[in-house]
């Protein structure tokens, strides 16, 4: 089931070696790199041009009762795809018991009916050219909904000046899924300068520093046996992960993860959550394979979490743990709601970038999806 001592071994020379050969981009600079990116992210969410009539009040950053506010917008629309799409599902949970208007993620062409004049969309392309995301806002526009972009450039800011309305400006040249932070961030601040959410300073802080001490923890430089990320990495190598967030707060962290190491680590995953996964995936284990001795099931563990759903976890981990290769554990980290959700990104994010160096490839290109584009394009 597992690998010899020696190949172990092995595998953490190469992890607290030099690999920077291999990683032609640095995206290893730019994962080390989150508290710092988190603030330049916030500063962008601040200072950008929010038109009067957005807001029912004023576009301070004060923060206005919900009464006053759900009276102009209805839902709150992302429009995106990949890793421009993954921040709006984590503003849903992040924000789900304090917006009492939903949050709708649209990864498509199209949008739903209920999207008019009452909506507030943030157009999320990192490049500005994702086409489904143009062709939704295009029929947002029709709809005469209130509309916020966010992009580095492209068609998606052309638009935007044609269009008048504003755009969030990020920085270009990264990789999508390694900006996660301006892909959240400003977005949460857009919120806040409306009135629709609370202020919430304490919060940022307290994440803030939590991600400075795991950065140092997680960087390159930390060797393995201190290291979790790496750990967690050499864990998973040559073996299927599967990704068990819970309802609320880790639902998406779970998929943030799944498409991590799809998308750097060039590798299968699947992500699930409690206590759906309990009336149906938890089959799935009955009988005995070989597929399911491959598999090692990361539990993202939320420690202010639903009592239940910790019961339901640790029931679940005894009817299946010796059914599958490993049950890992990774609990968050903090506090507050904004750092045990990052806490858990900043772990899948690193621990999906070595394993990629485990599996002897460039974390950035992802040359399926490109190659899926040029056919598109004929």
């Amino acid at each position: 089931m597992g690998e010899t001592r020696k190949n172990k071994n092995d595998n953490i020379d190469i992890l607290d070696g030099d690999f920077s050969k291999l990683d032609k981009d640095n995206m290893i600079e730019l994962l080390e790199e989150f508290p710092q990116k988190m603030r330049d992210a916030l500063r962008l969410g601040e200072e950008f041009s929010i038109p009067t009539n957005f807001s029912p009040t004023s576009a301070s950053s004060s923060f206005s009762a919900p009464d006053s506010t759900t009276r102009n917008f209805k839902n709150i629309v992302v429009l995106g795809m990949g890793g421009s799409a993954i921040g709006g599902d984590l503003l849903s949970d992040y924000l789900a018991d304090e917006l009492s208007i939903p949050i709708v993620v649209i990864r498509g062409y199209d949008i739903p009916k209920f999207v008019d004049e009452n909506s507030l969309v943030f157009s999320v392309s990192y490049s500005g050219n994702t086409e489904e995301t143009i062709s939704a806002l295009k029929k947002c526009l029709e709809a005469k909904a209130r509309i916020i972009a966010l992009t580095s450039g492209g068609k998606l800011a052309v638009l935007s000046q044609e269009n008048n309305f504003p755009v969030i400006k990020v920085p270009a040249g990264i990789q999508p899924r390694a900006a996660i932070s301006y892909l959240f961030f400003p977005i949460l601040k857009a919120l806040e300068r409306l009135g629709l959410i609370k202020e919430r300073s304490s919060e940022i802080e307290e994440t803030i520093s939590i991600l400075q001490d795991l950065s140092r923890e997680y960087c390159a430089k930390s060797p393995s046996e201190n290291n979790l990320a790496k750990k967690v990495a050499l864990s998973l190598y040559q073996h299927l992960p599967l990704v068990y967030g819970s309802e609320g707060l880790l639902g998406a962290v779970a998929m943030r993860w799944k498409t991590q190491i799809n998308e750097n680590s060039k590798w299968p995953c699947f992500w699930n959550v409690f206590p759906e996964l309990d009336h149906n995936e938890i089959v799935g284990y009955e009988i005995e394979n070989k597929i399911n001795r491959q598999v090692k099931i990361i539990y993202l563990q939320d420690k202010e979490g639903l009592l239940r759903v910790e019961q339901r976890r640790k029931i679940t981990r005894k009817i299946i743990e010796d059914k599958v290769a490993e049950f890992i554990v990774c609990p968050t980290k903090g506090k507050g709601k904004m750092s045990r959700m990052f806490s858990l990104i900043f772990l899948g994010d690193l621990a999906s970038y070595y394993l990629a160096i485990l599996n002897q490839v460039d974390p950035s290109p992802v040359a399926c999806i490109e190659d899926l584009k040029k056919e598109l394009a004929k």
